[in-house]
């Protein structure tokens, strides 16, 4: 069960929502590695866009491929939705408006972007006759606190935060969709996934964040004492996982995650002995939205997508730094050669 192999998804014209995002990027790059043609979909590009993204890495590297283009609208309002989906045959939702961590401060706006948003997404799907569909939700935040470990996908839904009460209605619309309409709806319950390009550094992301902070010699700051327990994946295996789900011609949910939980603290441990560097790490109140301790069962995943994930914590963690590293010495270089 190899993740490595390029999976035909079984699409001429494949829509990435959320294209240029971090998951978006690196799905859209093995995507076109099958020959599709691939139309992404995402807000215009602005200049403070870079200083959310890992700096390490240039948003002029994301895309420069031949068979993709770009249609840039609002997901919220619709905008450009209809021009992006012209002659699809599957589409990748991966577009959120909002992270966990800030959700509940705005969960109206949430229920706008999000939900909202995605019922105007199915309605045009209809319209435009696309059938197919693979959305991804989260693993870590619509379980709640978890009665079992690791979690299965039968586990009651019980969130703690308003991006897991609007993922579980997006997943409730889209199986509603899948029953009377004929839309095959796979839905994808992601963990934490790390890697280049992730957004939000210092608001979502634990790993790269506490990479960025550690690389620019800043305090590491901790919600809790550190023992609150997560799934972490590198992003190679979600898209593994991703391509698998959209060649599926029947509808499902699948956990993506690792299976094995790790602290706040062992994930700092294995980052500062990669960078080889002692952080500032300062503890700050617990978080009552925070989940305690979850990681979750992907025994199904397994079975019914012949997928599982071929790195382990240690191993992403170091791919990751041997990528930063690498950006970083060819953007010094770039700077140095620039001012002969």
């Amino acid at each position: 069960m190899s993740n490595t192999s390029i999976v035909d998804v079984g699409a001429r014209k494949v829509v990435v929502l959320g294209g240029r995002g971090f998951l978006g990027t690196h799905l859209v790059n093995a995507l076109a590695q099958s020959g599709a043609a691939i139309t992404v979909f995402d807000r215009p590009v602005a200049r403070h866009d870079a200083a959310e993204r890992d700096d390490t890495f240039s948003l002029q590297d994301i895309h420069p491929l031949s068979n993709v283009e770009i249609v840039s609208g609002d997901f919220s309002t619709g905008e450009g939705l209809a021009r992006a989906l012209r002659g699809a045959e599957l589409v990748y939702h991966l577009i959120s408006t909002t992270v966990p961590s800030t959700s509940n401060a705005d969960p109206i706006g949430d229920v706008e972007g999000n939900l909202i948003g995605t019922l105007r997404l199915l309605e045009l799907m209809k319209a435009a006759e696309v059938h197919r569909i693979v959305y991804v939700s989260s693993g870590g935040t619509v379980y709640g606190n978890p009665t079992v470990l690791p979690v299965p996908e039968t586990h009651p839904l019980a969130p703690l935060c308003s991006y897991g009460v609007v993922k579980i209605a997006v997943e409730h619309y889209l199986q509603m969709h899948a029953s009377l309409f004929g839309l095959v709806a796979n839905i994808l319950r992601v963990s934490n996934p790390f890697g280049t390009f992730q957004h939000h550094i210092g608001v979502q992301g634990v790993i790269p964040t506490f990479f960025r902070r550690m690389l620019d010699e800043n305090p590491i700051e901790i919600w809790g004492d550190g023992s609150v327990v997560r799934d972490y994946i590198h992003v190679s295996d979600v898209v593994a996982a991703l391509l698998r789900a959209g060649a599926r011609q029947e509808s499902g949910t699948f956990n993506i995650g690792s299976g094995v939980g790790h602290s706040l603290n062992a994930i700092l441990d294995v980052v500062q002995r990669l960078v080889g560097r002692t952080p500032d790490v300062r503890y700050l109140p617990h978080r009552s939205f925070d989940v305690q301790k979850i990681y979750l069962d992907i025994s199904k995943a397994r079975r019914e997508l012949s997928w599982q994930p071929s790195l382990s914590l240690e191993a992403g963690c170091t791919l990751y730094w041997d990528e930063v590293k690498r950006s970083a010495a060819s953007s010094k270089k770039a700077t140095t050669g620039s001012r002969r």
